[in-house]
């Protein structure tokens, strides 16, 4: 008997240091880039019926850096780039609300993801959250579903000690973990 996990059925996806170039307080959509083997990922992510939902914090919103109109440019940008058609995330969440001030979805809440896995009848066992921050692997594992970090040299990733306390395993790009989840090529 394998001891791997199922393939997943669902995967939230960070948006900054996971997906594209983590530029601090991106406003214009000119500004995105996506990072190396994240177009195969998707790709992939797709081709084995995974459902992709995209789960950012964005406080320059709050903080009066950009607005939620040039947060939304930044994600056509995003899509055009994948080349995957406009309908590539399943969900999108983004929190604009700055660290200090209330808010229901700002990772670590794994308010998103709970209300997308009832919404779409998704599996926890199934589901993933990616990304790079603690904030990322927190609000997976309070939402009960694994929880990966991308890190592109996990021997100097600032949140080390976090990750091992969290008992998250850290991968080089969002490509890596796709082969290690075992998603195989369409």
């Amino acid at each position: 008997m394998s001891s791997r996990p199922p393939p997943p059925r669902a995967v939230f996806l960070d948006r900054d240091g996971t997906l594209i170039e983590n530029r601090h307080y991106l406003a214009s959509p000119e500004g995105v880039a996506l990072l190396p083997g994240v177009r195969e990922a998707v790709c992939r992510l797709r081709a084995a019926g995974c459902r992709l939902f995209l789960f950012t914090n964005q406080s320059g919103i709050g903080r009066g850096y950009f607005t939620l109109a040039d947060v939304e440019a930044q994600h056509r940008r995003l899509v055009d780039l994948l080349g995957l058609g406009p309908d590539v995330f399943t969900g999108i969440c983004v929190a604009p609300e700055r660290p200090d001030e209330p808010s229901l979805y700002r990772k670590p809440s794994p308010r998103f993801i709970h209300e997308m896995l009832a919404a779409h009848s998704l599996p926890p066992g199934a589901a993933w959250m990616v990304g790079d921050s603690p904030a990322d692997w927190e609000a997976g594992l309070a939402a009960g579903i694994g929880a990966a970090a991308i890190v592109a040299d996990p021997a100097t990733d600032p949140h080390r000690e976090r990750r091992g306390e969290l008992g998250v395993a850290a991968y080089a790009s969002l490509l890596d973990w796709v082969e290690a989840a075992g998603v195989t090529r369409g």
